[in-house]
């Protein structure tokens, strides 16, 4: 296997590390990790793993979801290129008898050709410069017929003109915060995430009960969720230097040039979630 890496951003790398090591998910709730949880892999074909089912989690950060992964499969490698975020993970599923961890990039996955039986890459790959090149590598190390989980930033394209304006709005003010030094930036994102994420998402969660609320009400997504969630999230958005987003037609052409088929989305949030299985 090649040793290059060519498609990564090491000071994303770096700023994910001081993520995940600030938000250890320590005090995430039990029902906010459930519930997450189960919003992302809503599609995903758990009936149709082989039994002992060998797998990876591309860009585990903190193995918030591979420590609900890992009890359901025969075994869950982590990969990460950041060790600070490795280090998170391995605390989190320190109980986990089945599961590995490696330090490695997208383009540098440390698996034969056609060796896995599923992969899943959740809110990662928006991250990488070059987004279906990553997608083609994972393809690389997927078995026939195997399937592979993918979330990444959506584009809007089902949302109305004011709220990709909002959206863009927001972009300007990401491109100032994610250059700051971690300490300025973990406090414009925390300021965020009390001014702006929580107002919208509890009046969601009031429009909701009320039975009123518009579709495209902004953040409604975090309506129900904990506030640490919400910080976390803010830093997520708004802490990153490097962000992609895709329309639904353009995650179909990258899953299908990478030679994935039967690719089905969900229609709830968070989007984009797909799943395709290799052919």
């Amino acid at each position: 296997m090649s040793q290059e890496r060519n498609n990564i951003d090491d000071q994303v790398v770096s700023d994910f590390g001081s993520e995940w090591s600030r938000f250890d998910q320590s005090r995430l709730t039990e029902s906010d990790h459930q519930g997450m949880f189960d919003g992302y892999f809503q599609i995903f074909p758990w009936h149709q793993l082989p039994s002992a089912s060998v797998g990876a989690d591309v860009g585990c950060g903190s193995g918030r979801w591979a420590s609900l992964v890992a009890p359901r499969v025969g075994y869950l490698h982590l990969v990460d290129p950041s060790e600070d975020a490795l280090s998170v993970a391995k605390q989190n599923l320190s109980k986990s008898v089945n599961a590995s961890f490696h330090k490695s990039s997208v383009d540098n996955l440390p698996f034969s050709e056609a060796s896995l039986d599923f992969v899943y890459s959740l809110g990662v790959l928006h991250h990488v410069p070059d987004t279906a090149a990553a997608i083609k590598s994972i393809a690389r190390i997927l078995k026939p017929g195997a399937p592979f989980l993918v979330y990444l930033y959506y584009a809007f394209d089902q949302r109305p003109w004011w709220f990709r304006a909002l959206w863009k709005i927001s972009d300007k003010i990401r491109r100032v915060i994610s250059v700051l030094p971690d300490r300025a930036k973990n406090i414009f994102c925390d300021a965020i995430a009390l001014t702006v994420y929580l107002p919208l998402a509890r009046t969601a969660r009031l429009l909701d009960r009320l039975g009123i609320l518009p579709a495209s009400w902004p953040l409604s997504y975090y309506r129900d969720r904990d506030f640490y969630v919400l910080r976390t999230d803010a830093l997520d958005r708004f802490g990153t230097r490097l962000e992609q987003r895709f329309t639904r037609f353009e995650i179909q052409d990258m899953l299908e040039g990478a030679g994935f088929e039967r690719i089905q989305f969900s229609n709830a949030q968070p989007f984009w979630c797909a799943v395709g299985f290799k052919q």
